[in-house]
């Protein structure tokens, strides 16, 4: 008799379930000319998405040629780690030494082994399929929690987009590796889970340096949630997992280890560049152009600090300035500007009331 009460309880909340969802959807129809537009469906709209991919990313994969271009490079730098070589200075491929951090490595060390030593292609495009449709699947998991973007656009950044498709299954790139990871990075964030969400940027920085451009957004949440103070124990999980990854490396030859995989002086070639494509070959290639633009985003990052993100800056420097002991010049000075900063910008800003208000206070 329990038994069958518990199975009789099991189906009632399958149907109940079932109930749901198809007042769901039959809500979703009714309502089907706001299906694009209205935030709401994100999940909906992306579930369908999801399953488009499918069958578009295996067309893909099945009826468009693969192109090399770096694939063969990764399989034999990793190569060289497998064979014993841990200094990075005598690690290279066919299109030149490595230049990735070891996260790189570990992931493509096991792609190699999953593909039969990077022989097989197709079972290597399929892996990175797999990584295409769980990106996603995270991007669409921001933009729900987010609500800010009408899913009618969601269309034309995966089905409609044959760069996305060959990044990932055409070119077999180490891009989709750390962008993935950095998507679950902001999932997490998003979630408050802010250890996994540093420990996955980490991780993202690991296999592609060029995440480290986000580390400004991270550095101000974190600023922002937790404070100087508290901030410190969350950029320490990011280091120490650097120093972790990076250990059988760096115990061998630091200096090379450090110089390869984070070089910012790499010279990138002017036949793959789609930004500034405009450009005469020969001044993009100038040094005086990269420092130009190495200075733009340095200066674009000091604008938002002072213009847009100042109340955050001059909390940070009070803090700072409160938790220097024995005090200096330099902090006892930086604690009197931020203190009249705040009482330039009291005096400065908005009234604290309407003037309606204040009438209505000496009326009464």
């Amino acid at each position: 008799m329990a038994a069958g009460m518990r199975k009789r309880g099991r189906v009632g909340s399958a149907a109940r379930a079932a109930g749901f969802c198809g007042q769901w959807l039959r809500r979703a129809w009714q309502e089907r000319r706001l299906l694009l537009l209205e935030p709401r469906y994100t999940l909906l709209v992306a579930a369908c998405l999801c399953l488009a991919e499918v069958g578009i990313t295996f067309w893909v994969i099945h009826r468009v040629a693969y192109t090399e271009i770096d694939w063969k490079a990764y399989m034999a730098e990793v190569e060289g780690v497998i064979n014993g070589t841990y200094d990075y200075t005598q690690l290279q491929g066919d299109t030149g030494p490595l230049v990735y951090p070891a996260g790189f490595v570990y992931i493509f060390m096991g792609l190699y082994y999953a593909t039969g030593q990077g022989t097989d292609i197709r079972m290597a495009q399929h892996i990175f399929a797999g990584l295409y449709l769980a990106t996603l699947l995270l991007v669409f998991l921001i933009y729900h929690q987010t609500c800010k973007v009408p899913p009618f656009v969601f269309f034309f950044m995966c089905c409609a987009s044959y760069r996305v498709h060959s990044i990932f299954v055409l070119r077999l790139f180490n891009d989709p590796v750390a962008m993935a990871l950095l998507f679950l990075s902001i999932n997490l964030l998003l979630a408050q889970r802010w250890g996994w969400g540093c420990c996955c940027f980490s991780l993202a920085v690991s296999v592609k340096m060029n995440v480290l451009l986000f580390a400004p957004g991270l550095l101000f949440l974190l600023l922002t949630q937790f404070g100087l103070r508290g901030a410190l124990p969350k950029l320490g999980i990011c280091a120490v997992l650097q120093v972790v990854l990076g250990l059988p490396f760096l115990l061998e030859n630091p200096v090379g280890y450090l110089s390869r995989s984070f070089d910012l002086g790499r010279q990138f070639l002017f036949r793959w560049t789609v930004n500034w494509r405009f450009l005469p070959e020969a001044l993009f290639l100038h040094r005086a152009f990269h420092l130009a633009l190495l200075a733009t985003h340095l200066i674009m990052l000091l604008l938002f600090v002072l213009c847009k993100w100042h109340r955050l800056l001059v909390l940070g420097l009070i803090e700072l300035s409160w938790n220097t002991y024995p005090s200096t010049s330099c902090s006892s000075a930086a604690l009197h500007i931020c203190h009249a900063v705040i009482l330039l910008q009291l005096w400065l800003g908005p009234q604290p009331f309407p003037k309606s208000i204040q009438h209505s206070k000496k009326a009464h």
